[in-house]
């Protein structure tokens, strides 16, 4: 953290033994839920339990932490090499994925699976993605989600949803080490490695921030946690039945437990804002978890922290350089009203590829703004400067707009930019409905430069080009240097992406605010 020297502690990586938990929902009520039996650990005193878990019920999944004893012994760990630049904040970024496997890799067994509802089949999809944002007094926490459709660079990719970053990532990586005569285990752990560390990149990217920590939590870690408080309260305005979630809930609050909590976050389907109500379901759910954890009756309950340090050390993965209770020694004075729960702003929820793909459309400079904005900073809006000598890249131009003589302005803008013009002329291929650059590379400094120079277009890889050959293609939607346009668009970074359907674009509805300072569930759709 800014301004304080933590203490440079690792947690070796073992496994603690627990069993996973199913259950359902019931009228609100305070009953206690037995403990599953766990293995003992040596107790610290509960205020440094109460910080550790408000750390960590805050911090996996998004939902939080403030209590945990001895952490530090059991955690799951991965080496990332996060963190590095200050900006008045740290950030820590949560991953939720459908993981069948604990955090040590270990399978879940038939019973879990089947207390999940998600089947056995193999998976490395993130559908929760929860950057935390902790301005460096640390007084106050914002949990900024990032919709899973998020249409963003990923290294290696071009342009994907985000919550591909990993999972695609993770399985090219893998082929390249088999195909290489790697050993199958190695392989998967050197190509889950590299699909953690494409996402935190492309989170990046999106944000503007350097994340310092990482925290990844499975499907049964979060059964685990919700089983371990006794139960989440929450509350539904209206009464859901909506089959491929799994969700069956009537109206009203309610408490819920197992495998009906993971329904509860996960449904989709049947919501009117789509993927960002069921942002919201996750939201309201993190706020009573973590307003639960911070609650007196979960503080002084041994055998409640007791379950919650057993979920976290089952189903947690911490980045290794984290000295999570030193952390938490520093988030003493941080209470449920100061953890807020928020959304990248979106331009369309409902805009397409022009391949027919189904995105969220969101524009990175508005996104780099707002997050900066968390830390009381503004970033350099300047634009940046071009990574190589332009003299060393030459670029074509082909126009696919209608537009007579456009392609040949545009190479002219280049030109006066220092570019080296390249072959100018219609285009012969594939029409395409939004500009684009091409390169066989598409993370390449020459590529990447021209983008920028047109004003943020999206850089896409086509293995048919030769090394170091770029190839701009102009569109109707093209608004960059060399345009006859005298109006700008709301990103002409965003624009050249994605097109909405139908007349304009689907700007969605504002999300209530939310915090974990409320005494009872919040109602949502």
């Amino acid at each position: 953290m800014e301004g304080q020297s933590l203490p440079d502690k690792k947690v070796p990586d073992r496994t603690a033994s627990d069993g996973g938990r199913s259950g359902g929902a019931r009228p609100h009520d305070d009953r206690p839920v037995p403990s599953s039996e766990v293995r003992r650990t040596a107790a610290r005193p509960v205020q440094l339990a109460a910080a550790a878990l408000s750390v960590l019920v805050l911090v996996v999944t998004g939902f939080a932490w403030r209590s945990v004893d001895s952490l530090e012994s059991n955690l799951a760990t991965t080496r990332l090499g996060l963190g590095g630049v200050k900006d008045g904040a740290v950030d820590i970024l949560l991953v939720g994925t459908d993981s069948r496997t604990d955090a040590h890799g270990n399978p879940l067994s038939q019973s879990e699976l089947a207390s999940l509802h998600a089947g056995d089949a193999e998976a490395d999809n993130t559908d929760t993605l929860v950057l935390v944002r902790i301005p460096s007094n640390g007084d106050s926490a914002t949990a900024i989600s990032i919709p899973r459709d998020s249409y963003v660079k990923v290294p290696g990719i071009g342009m994907s949803k985000i919550n591909a970053a990993f999972g695609s990532t993770k399985a090219t990586e893998k082929q390249r080490l088999l195909d290489e005569g790697t050993a199958e285990a190695d392989a998967d752990k050197q190509a889950t490695q590299a699909g953690r560390e494409a996402l935190v990149k492309s989170v990046a990217d999106l944000t503007g921030v350097t994340v310092d920590h990482y925290a990844e939590i499975g499907l049964l870690g979060f059964v685990l946690l919700t089983d371990a408080v006794g139960g989440v309260d929450v509350c539904l305005n209206n009464a859901v039945d909506e089959p491929m979630s799994g969700a069956r809930f009537p109206a009203g609050e309610q408490t819920l437990t197992g495998g009906n909590a993971l329904s509860f976050v996960r449904q989709r389907h049947d919501l009117e804002r789509g993927d960002l109500d069921r942002i919201v379901r996750q939201q309201v759910f993190m706020a009573s978890l973590v307003h639960q954890v911070l609650s007196a009756k979960t503080l002084s309950n041994p055998g409640k922290l007791k379950e919650l340090s057993s979920a976290v050390q089952r189903s947690v993965v911490l980045d290794a350089d984290w000295d999570i209770i030193g952390f938490a020694r520093q988030l003493q004075n941080l209470a449920g009203g100061q953890v807020k729960f928020e959304t990248i702003p979106v331009i369309d929820i409902n805009a397409t590829t022009d391949y027919g793909e189904s995105i969220v459309q969101v524009d990175p400079k508005a996104v780099h703004k707002y997050v900066a904005s968390l830390a009381g900073a503004e970033p350099d809006s300047s634009p940046p400067r071009p990574a190589v000598d332009p003299s060393t890249v030459t670029v074509d131009v082909s126009n696919d707009s209608g537009i007579g003589g456009l392609a040949a302005r545009v190479s002219e803008a280049l030109s006066a930019e220092g570019y080296v013009p390249g072959k100018v002329g219609n285009n012969t291929g594939t029409s395409v409905s939004s500009s684009r650059v091409l390169a066989a590379d598409p993370d390449s400094a020459g590529a990447t430069s021209v983008a920028d120079a047109l004003g943020g277009l999206q850089v896409v890889g086509d293995s048919s080009l030769p090394s170091g050959t770029i190839r701009v293609v102009i569109a109707t939607d093209y608004t960059g240097p060399g345009s006859d346009s005298t109006s700008a668009s709301t990103s002409s970074a965003s624009a050249s992406i994605v097109r909405s359907q139908g007349a304009g674009t689907t700007a969605p509805a504002p999300s209530p605010k939310i915090d974990a300072g409320r005494k009872g569930p919040q109602c949502v759709n």
